[in-house]
């Protein structure tokens, strides 16, 4: 009889597995070839975009950008916040909202708090305007309840936040002056590890028993050089994190080969998952202008293999993902395109769009091939 009874449970259990294997999307049955763990997006511009009247189409007609998005396999959005912006522009009020509708699509959060009141990148990262005057120890004390007030917020409203950047390409530092990393002496390296330090502590008060995963992001995507020098650097200051972040556009990082070999680097010396955090490719160069990030094939490395156009964009997130899956030991984590929706805001004040022809919509609003960079598997080749 007990032989009879396993028999029947062993023939149960098979029969659910085959279920949810039948029932399940095939990104829910395990890790098929190709497959990449983080593919998100920065879509911090889409209340703009559509104040704007911008509507966005694909197969299944007009639709909002997040649920394109999670339709072709997206699993991450990306947020950034500053502290205290020109009125329409990131700040927590609708980085709020635009995790609530993240979460309803049923994409996870990476948030990246600037710690400034609008850009911040190496080439500025100005404090915001009411923390400024403050010592070294008031400045740190502020950027813990911050950060921990943000990250509380998130998860008072439902939508905890998965992952945290500690600044945005802080290259050369944040918070300047007293965050600067100016000539790299050791004091410098010492008062930006104290403020990283606090920011993280004020990331791990606000997750509370929720673990958080901490971002380090650089801007150094092909370059080993810079790469190494700055978490040799950090690690040695005493700053823990977890996952190394990188910027990534080939017209200004270098060709895909640069980026692989910086990735096998960075894996093979500090064993740490890692992330391009932002990346995007032209999809046309038709109607852009000097001012534009990207208006001459001469700007693309790979561009006899990967052209400006619809085709040649697809397949430059086809050849990134196929970088990442092979960084060693697994740890080429995933990427964010920047902004695939952005079409006509202006990026400051007073300054036209200058990466329309970066977005997976053209102008009219319709999805491009490269909404395949999402597919939780191996897309087409």
């Amino acid at each position: 009889m007990a032989h009879i009874v396993s028999a029947l449970v062993v023939v149960a259990l098979l029969a659910a597995l085959v279920t949810i294997m039948i029932t399940a999307p095939p990104w829910r049955r395990g890790h098929p070839a190709g497959y990449v763990g983080v593919r998100g997006a920065d879509v911090s511009f889409l209340p703009r975009e559509e104040a704007a009247g911008t509507i966005l189409t694909d197969a299944g007609g007009p639709r909002p950008l997040e649920r394109i998005l999670a339709e072709h396999g997206a699993n991450y959005v990306r947020l950034r916040v500053w502290v205290d912006p020109p009125p329409g522009y990131s700040d927590e009020a609708s980085a709020l909202a635009l995790a609530r509708r993240a979460k309803n699509a049923g994409l996870k959060i990476l948030l990246a708090p600037h710690y400034s009141d609008f850009w911040a990148d190496p080439h500025s990262q100005e404090t915001p305007a009411a923390w400024r005057g403050d010592d070294l120890d008031a400045l740190s004390a502020r950027v813990r309840g911050y950060t921990q007030n943000l990250v509380a917020a998130f998860a008072a409203q439902g939508t905890p936040i998965d992952e945290i950047q500690i600044g945005n390409e802080v290259t050369n530092g944040f918070l300047w002056p007293l965050g600067a990393l100016g000539d790299g002496s050791d004091q410098e390296w010492s008062s930006f590890a104290t403020l990283v330090k606090a920011a993280v502590a004020g990331a791990r008060d606000g997750a509370g028993r929720r673990h958080l995963n901490i971002v380090m992001h650089i801007d150094t995507g092909g370059d080993i050089g810079r790469s190494r020098y700055f978490f040799d650097r950090l690690l040695a200051s005493g700053v823990r994190f977890d996952i190394i972040g990188l910027t990534y556009y080939p017209f200004w990082n270098g060709p895909l080969a640069a980026l692989r070999a910086n990735l096998d680097m960075l894996a093979a010396r500090y064993h740490k998952k890692i992330l391009v955090v932002e990346t995007g490719y032209p999809y046309t160069l038709a109607g852009t202008g000097p001012g534009d990030w990207v208006s001459r094939a001469a700007q693309l490395p790979d561009a006899d293999e990967l052209p400006p156009t619809p085709a040649g964009q697809e397949l430059f997130y086809q050849r990134l993902r196929e970088v990442l899956r092979q960084v060693p030991d697994h740890l080429g984590l995933g990427f964010f395109v920047w902004e695939p929706g952005w079409l006509t805001v202006e990026v400051k004040p007073g300054e036209p769009d200058p990466a329309a022809n970066l977005a997976l919509f053209d102008r009219a609003g319709a999805g491009l091939p490269g909404l395949d960079a999402f597919a939780p598997g191996a897309v087409r080749r």
